[in-house]
């Protein structure tokens, strides 16, 4: 079983060290990796999942509400997609600066019979601060997933192992948790930046 990646960010966003292996790959990283499912997620307020956070307190769509929000799907094992994309991530959130404060920022496992609350506050403690992990039954997971419109799938390995194939985009909510945009994986990051300070600029003008 592969262990979980060590990893630190930087300001130039460090990315991680790959274990980039035959069809997990293809399927998590490579050609195979799905696109988002075509659809527009629901608006926040509409969904309907109950999770728990890397912190043992129990959260849904409701607890993102009031707040501009990024949301990317993932699992700790995730050879390539998700410790690349975190780092991005955390990397966005330098450049927010004290913006960054004003964010809801959610990574949600796909993977919950191994990505325990325990074993996410682990995986998200190498990355930003304000990245939080959620976790929780299989049922609230594939909720979740459908609610964003978003896909997953458990893809067996050689060993009698698994990963996870999943939507590696991520999902940018306003204050009013209406959809604002999708941020793509490897989106560079003087694209990626405006599109949050968008969010951040809606939630302002919401507010007045």
């Amino acid at each position: 079983m592969q262990r979980r990646h060590v990893v630190q960010y930087g300001a130039a966003g460090v990315g991680a060290v790959a274990l980039m292996l035959g069809v997990g790959w293809w399927r998590v990283d490579g050609p195979g990796a799905p696109k988002p499912a075509g659809q527009r997620p629901l608006p926040l307020s509409a969904m309907d999942f109950r999770l728990t956070d890397h912190e043992g307190n129990k959260v849904g769509p409701e607890t993102l509400i009031g707040r501009p929000t990024m949301v990317f799907f993932g699992f700790t094992y995730c050879p390539e997609v998700c410790p690349t994309t975190l780092s991005d991530i955390s990397g966005w959130l330098e450049d927010l600066g004290d913006d960054a404060a004003r964010m809801n920022v959610v990574f949600i496992t796909v993977d919950p019979e191994r990505d325990t609350a325990e074993a996410m506050a682990e995986y998200v403690g190498y990355f930003h601060p304000a990245i939080r992990g959620w976790t929780g039954p299989e049922d609230q997971i594939s909720r979740a997933v459908e609610a964003f419109r978003a896909s997953y799938e458990r893809v067996p390995t050689e060993g009698g192992d698994y990963t996870m194939n999943h939507t590696a985009s991520v999902f940018l909510f306003d204050a009013k948790g209406e959809l604002v945009t999708m941020i793509d994986y490897h989106e560079p990051r003087e694209f990626a930046v405006p599109k949050i300070r968008r969010a951040l600029t809606e939630d302002v003008e919401g507010a007045t």
